[in-house]
């Protein structure tokens, strides 16, 4: 696997396929949302390392309270063509259990909201107005993009905020762990608008609340979508500094 060159000054790193982020700076400059894999697989073991590092997150009281179902193989492709035909059949009539958006947009979010929007679809030729197509990509969250695992993450219900907060954490160890084997990821609200898929088929007790899915695995280096870098604020627009 290569390396990508660093140059903490530029930013995010250009994207490289099947590089290996070397600092924990390079993991976090280097991890990307990417919306295209290989079908390449990913042995279990690997899981397994990651998911083990990603566990040393901090958690209130250490209650670690994330529980991840990973799936692959048949069981992967028999969860992903229930939700992918269902989501072109309902499209946006799917809901999530709890509310992840605001339920009024303002600024400054909508225009980042819309930016991305606009530089992902640009890069996909999907012009604006174009429902079918736009259609299409958004139901290729319910594929995992095509990664070989997808992970969907779930929460004991009755827990509060602090917990989703400290899954937060976990699931930024996930991606970062992924980033120093050369792996790559895509954090997917999406997923939790087909909880009752996925709890059908993974057998996840009405307890627990469908929180997110994961995409992991070896990223397509030709797919134009995974060339997107989203816009950062700077330092100056969100923090306020005293006494240092």
């Amino acid at each position: 696997m290569e390396t990508a060159s660093f140059d903490p000054a530029a930013g995010a790193l250009p994207f490289a396929a099947g590089s290996v982020a070397r600092t924990v700076e390079e993991a976090i400059l280097s991890r990307r949302s990417l919306r295209a894999f290989k079908p390449d697989p990913v042995p279990r073991e690997t899981v397994e390392r990651i998911l083990a590092t990603a566990s040393r997150a901090p958690s209130g009281s250490n209650i670690q309270p994330w529980k991840v179902y990973v799936v692959a193989g048949e069981v992967r492709d028999r969860l992903t063509r229930a939700m992918h035909e269902a989501c072109l059949q309902h499209g946006d009539s799917w809901k999530r259990e709890y509310d992840y958006y605001p339920p009024q947009w303002r600024e400054p979010y909508l225009a980042r909201r819309r930016r991305i929007g606009w530089d992902l679809y640009g890069l996909l030729g999907i012009g604006k107005g174009d429902r079918d197509r736009t259609r299409l990509q958004h139901a290729r969250n319910y594929l995992f993009f095509d990664a070989p695992v997808g992970m969907v993450i779930t929460l004991d219900r009755d827990l509060p905020v602090g917990a989703w907060l400290d899954t937060g954490m976990f699931l930024q160890n996930v991606m970062l762990a992924a980033r120093g084997l050369g792996l790559d990821t895509c954090p997917e609200a999406a997923i939790a608008n087909a909880h009752a898929f996925v709890r059908r088929e993974l057998q996840i007790p009405e307890a627990e609340i469908v929180v997110c899915g994961m995409a992991l695995g070896h990223a397509r280096a030709d797919a134009p979508e995974n060339s997107l870098v989203t816009v950062r604020e700077p330092v100056a627009r969100f923090a306020r500094f005293f006494g240092i």
